[in-house]
């Protein structure tokens, strides 16, 4: 039974409405008032009476069903009250069967989702502002598989462009191989440091990077070689990154994968009249669309990095024929997005504004401010997840130092921290890291719903479960049907996330549910109740614990069984 499809039947059937329009205008008001609410303001014009007037005749009116405790007027609004034991029997039910498949659909149909994030600079190392766009997309390629989709994860690694001249240059002047072998990406890192204070006083420097940048697009085999030599290095700094994070990508296809695939686009952006020549440059008037002009070859014939976004939509739609295709990327790149996809669209590509999305995020800052791999300022992931890791570790020993397989749940817990920390926010909002809010295990935070897992699987562990002839109807207190309410809230947020790819609504709910069973854990007794009762609380505690560790294992956390 959809309690909420049932009800709108029923006002259907006694107003002119349509069951389908009275079920999207039903409500979730606060407990107190009910467990669904209709608002009579639609019906005032044909019925021609106030809205409070109508909600007390329908009160007064509606023969009251077997799923329904009571129907009651509060001004302009139509409250119903639910049969508990019916709602928690019905409920639970079709959880438990789920088990964790609950919330799961098949809407998606197998329609494929193409999704760029992560994409770190090569020759610089992972640092925290990289972490967003790495959680964030991860959690989205989770979403949308939850939802029948065929997600596909590509890693756009920042693997070309005048970054490299960049580095090169400064190699050339202030490095050398041995320092490059003994420092790894630390040393290169420094090097692109040191650039960026020298050409403050020396902005010849930039012209000899774009030279640098320009031989390795024309084939010079020296810059190439310091070029592979300097991904190789990046590349396995930050394979380190993804495997403590558990993250691995279907793709790992940077810029550098098109550059022999450009030249037909930019052929084909000249031939249809998209691009216009401007000073010997190449660009794209967007003037009509109220956005700056889109540069796409530069008056000394290199590309840029739109040009090979372009590129890359292109390419990946012939790829993968997807249905929509992500770009979890900083809120600082939503104009350079806007262009390449109505470049696109100009083309001829009229799928482009539908099916090409931009999943901007806010910064993550220091309580001392944004921070910069130019400045040299950036905090490590690496040592972020590592001191993440072994603070759990040191709570572990302090709390609970008997815990078996302690490094395991240390390392479960210390990044699941940091990844939820972010994906609890709205992401557009710019947060500021705190180790205090990140680990607490009071409080909003990743670590208080993973104990709530080990809490309920500590229940659990305590009993003999046989489910066979559980009586439901024995939940009826109001910290029960709050959160079989909550529990049965979890597609409902899964389709909300995809349709706003917005992951923190996947976190909010997993919170959600763990404040709840917290509340209904306190105030109930489960294991020293009655028979009947101690076995509907643990069929309860059951189905909260798979609902946590679905939901956490969407957010790409793991929920350890003892803490």
């Amino acid at each position: 039974m959809d309690f909420k499809i049932e009800i709108a039947q029923l006002l259907a059937n006694a107003t002119n409405l349509e069951a389908g329009e009275v079920a999207g205008a039903i409500e979730t008001p606060d407990p107190a008032m009910g467990d669904f609410a209709f608002p009579c303001f639609k019906l005032a014009k044909t019925m021609k009476k106030a809205p409070a007037a109508i909600a007390d005749e329908l009160a007064a009116s509606l023969q009251l069903p077997a799923f329904l405790q009571s129907i009651q007027a509060a001004g302009p609004y139509l409250n119903f009250f639910v049969n508990r034991g019916l709602y928690a029997a019905e409920i639970l039910s079709k959880i438990y069967k789920a088990g964790k498949e609950f919330g799961r659909s098949h809407i998606g149909g197998g329609g494929v989702v193409v999704i760029d994030y992560s994409s770190p600079n090569m020759a610089k190392r992972f640092h925290i502002g990289h972490l967003r766009s790495t959680v964030i997309g991860h959690a989205l390629y989770n979403i949308f598989n939850f939802l029948g989709y065929k997600s596909f994860s590509i890693n756009y690694l920042g693997d070309w462009g005048t970054q490299f001249g960049k580095i090169i240059t400064a190699y050339e002047h202030w490095g050398n191989k041995a320092d490059v072998e003994a420092g790894g990406i630390e040393e290169l890192e420094r090097l692109y440091v040191k650039f960026h204070k020298e050409v403050e006083n020396k902005p010849e420097l930039d012209d000899q990077a774009r030279a640098w940048f320009l031989k390795m697009e024309q084939g010079d085999e020296y810059a190439l070689d310091l070029w592979r030599w300097f991904k190789e290095i990046s590349m396995a700094d930050h394979s380190k990154i993804y495997k403590m994070l558990d993250i691995d990508f279907d793709s790992f296809n940077g810029e550098s994968f098109y550059n022999d695939k450009m030249t037909p686009i930019v052929d084909e952006l000249k031939s249809k009249g998209v691009a216009v020549e401007d000073k010997g440059a190449w660009i794209v008037d967007l003037e009509a669309h109220k956005m700056p002009n889109c540069l796409v070859l530069r008056s000394d014939g290199a590309t840029i990095y739109a040009t090979r976004d372009i590129t890359s939509v292109l390419h990946r739609k012939d790829e993968y024929k997807f249905v929509k295709a992500l770009y979890v990327t900083s809120k600082e790149q939503i104009l350079h997005f806007a262009q390449c996809f109505k470049v696109v669209e100009l083309m001829g590509h009229e799928w482009a504004s539908e099916q090409l999305i931009h999943v901007p995020f806010g910064y993550l800052t220091l309580p001392e401010g944004k921070m910069s791999s130019r400045m040299g300022n950036a905090l490590l992931m690496k040592d972020v997840l590592e001191e993440s890791v072994e603070r759990i570790r040191q709570t572990i020993e302090e709390k609970n130092p008997n815990l078996a397989d302690k490094e395991t749940v240390a390392q479960q817990v210390g990044i699941g921290a940091i990844i939820f920390n972010d994906l609890y926010n709205n992401r557009i909002k710019d947060v500021e890291f705190s180790w205090e809010r990140a680990l607490s295990f009071e409080g909003e935070t990743g670590p208080y719903v993973q104990y709530t897992h080990a809490r309920c699987c500590s229940v659990l562990a305590k009993a003999t479960l046989d489910f066979a002839d559980a009586d439901l109807t024995k939940l009826t207190t109001d910290e029960e049907l709050e959160l079989i309410k909550t529990l049965n809230n979890f597609p409902e947020r899964a389709k909300e996330a995809a349709e706003r790819y917005e992951p923190f609504i996947i976190a909010r709910f997993a919170m959600s549910v763990a404040q709840a069973f917290n509340k209904f854990y306190h105030d109930n007794p489960i294991l020293k109740a009655d028979e009947q009762t101690q076995k509907a609380r643990l069929y309860l505690t059951h189905c909260t614990k798979e609902i946590i560790a679905t939901a956490l294992g969407i957010l790409g956390i793991k929920a350890p069984q003892e803490m």
